[in-house]
């Protein structure tokens, strides 16, 4: 029986042998793609960034705020899986406040 659609077993049921892909780790990697690409094409319409010296003490461009977001993404879906396990819809609301907030005083 095929699992239906956008359900958990269809997100996480292997696609391959190799590396265990997923539905949810290819969006995952898009996401990160996509990200990229929205950067570089607000980059080539805006350049420059306007480099700022936020609160973590250093200067920071569009593209280290970015890498800063996405690094503490990580962390807080790791340290959300390590404690409380899934579902990880909250942890996504806490990694989009944490890019907000990244984004707007870093």
């Amino acid at each position: 029986m095929d699992p239906a659609i956008f359900s958990y077993e269809w997100w996480t049921e292997p696609l391959g042998t190799w590396m265990a892909w997923t539905r949810a780790t290819i969006a995952f990697f898009l996401f990160i793609a996509a990200s990229i690409a929205s950067m570089g094409v607000w980059e080539y319409f805006r350049p420059g960034g306007d480099p700022r010296h936020g609160i973590l003490g250093i200067e920071t461009t569009r593209g280290d705020r970015l890498f800063i977001s996405l690094l503490g993404s990580a962390y807080i879906y790791l340290a959300w899986l390590w404690a409380f396990g899934s579902p990880i819809w909250w942890p996504s609301l806490i990694a989009a406040g944490w890019a907000v907030f990244v984004f707007r005083y870093v």
